[in-house]
């Protein structure tokens, strides 16, 4: 339908949803201190508008199980939502409401997520602007790293697949660490900065692999003389009290928050100085609307954000985000998009299609193994 033939208010009346998943084979292993990961299971969403508009996402939920959970939470969503024009932060508000009881976080905060991103995506094609542009910003190349792979591996193989990423030419790439021993972390480090030079920053993510403090104490101070760019999760997660002190201690800046469960968690590891960096998920944090929210709060408190997966949408965001720092870089989603993320010059470059660009490849789809 036109956008012409509509006039715009900020609102669309939700009709159908649909959901699917699909397992999307990776280009590289991810080995991490936790698990390792082959697949991503995807999981594709597509809100029908009776304006005549399809607002679409994707998230990836970790586990078929967390798929098949955020599927039906989306597939009860119809039941209960008014038959009435809403607006994004107005289907937040009631689905927030909806889901008290159970609680608005997990798989609940992914499918609140996974509407509002595809609530977003119909009122940009309703307009015919991308996304960035509905939120009055300006697109921009973006500073990108490569987050595929250099999982826990020998020195070696490290290596190898390190001049294998370097050759996309990002300006920087991520190594996951948490090996038995502090010196296993380092020689993981050393292979990787020989093999790609000093030119590629290398950011490091422990997972919340470290069982105290002290240990991510230990093995912080010495990576604090290879020049990493910063250090990722080492504890678990919400432990803002215990963040403050090696943020404090280490030199190497600490970078906290793909776990933020909604823009709260924003405003609370701010407030407890956890992290010199935040990073926010967009299926966690809570879509379009919720990452405006931790924008807003990030911008305010003078720390830089990044993003967590999904670079497509993130990297729309991003561009509409003062403090924005670096976006993380994944090629999954070229499996299920018509349009995949461009890459040039180093730089990530967001789609200029309406809404946030997501167009299903049928064909593709169809070539993978279903959940």
């Amino acid at each position: 339908m036109s956008s012409s033939n509509i006039a715009f208010t900020g609102r669309l009346t939700l009709r159908k949803v649909k959901t699917r998943g699909v397992k999307v084979p990776l280009t590289f292993a991810l080995g991490t201190a936790i698990a390792t990961v082959n697949e991503a299971p995807l999981l594709l969403v597509d809100l029908e508008m009776a304006e005549g508009f399809t607002g679409r996402s994707y998230l990836f939920c970790y586990t078929p199980s967390g798929a098949r959970a955020v599927a039906e939470h989306i597939r009860e969503v119809v039941d209960f939502i008014p038959d009435l024009p809403l607006t994004p932060i107005e289907l937040t508000q009631i689905l927030q409401k909806r889901f008290a009881l159970l609680g608005v976080t997990g798989t609940v905060r992914m499918a609140v997520s996974a509407l509002d991103i595809a609530l977003w995506d119909a009122l940009g094609q309703q307009l015919a602007l991308p996304l960035t542009t509905l939120l009055a910003a300006s697109a921009r190349p973006l500073l990108a790293y490569d987050s595929r792979g250099l999982g826990l591996m020998p020195p070696s193989q490290l290596a190898d697949e390190a001049v294998r990423l370097a050759e996309r030419g990002l300006k920087a790439v991520k190594l996951r660490l948490g090996y038995a021993t502090r010196s296993e972390d380092l020689a993981a480090v050393d292979a990787v900065r020989g093999a790609i030079g000093p030119d590629i920053g290398i950011m490091v993510d422990y997972n919340q692999s470290l069982s105290s403090v002290a240990e991510a104490l230990h093995r912080g101070r010495a990576l604090d003389d290879r020049g990493l760019l910063w250090i990722e999760e080492p504890i678990r997660h919400d432990d803002y009290a215990s963040y403050k002190v090696i943020s404090r201690e280490l030199k190497t800046p600490i970078q906290l928050g793909e776990n933020f469960n909604g823009p709260e968690a924003v405003l609370e590891a701010s407030k407890a100085s956890a992290s010199d960096y935040i990073m926010a998920d967009v299926a966690r944090i809570g879509g379009v609307t919720g990452w405006l929210q931790a924008a807003g709060i990030a911008a305010a408190s003078g720390i830089e954000m990044s993003s967590h997966l999904m670079p497509e949408i993130s990297a729309q965001l991003l561009c509409s985000t003062t403090s924005a720092h670096w976006l993380e870089w994944v090629d999954w989603a070229q499996a299920i998009l018509e349009e995949p993320m461009q890459l040039s010059n180093g730089m990530a470059i967001p789609s200029s299609s309406p809404g946030a660009g997501f167009r299903w490849d049928e064909g593709r789809l169809n070539k993978l193994e279903t959940l």
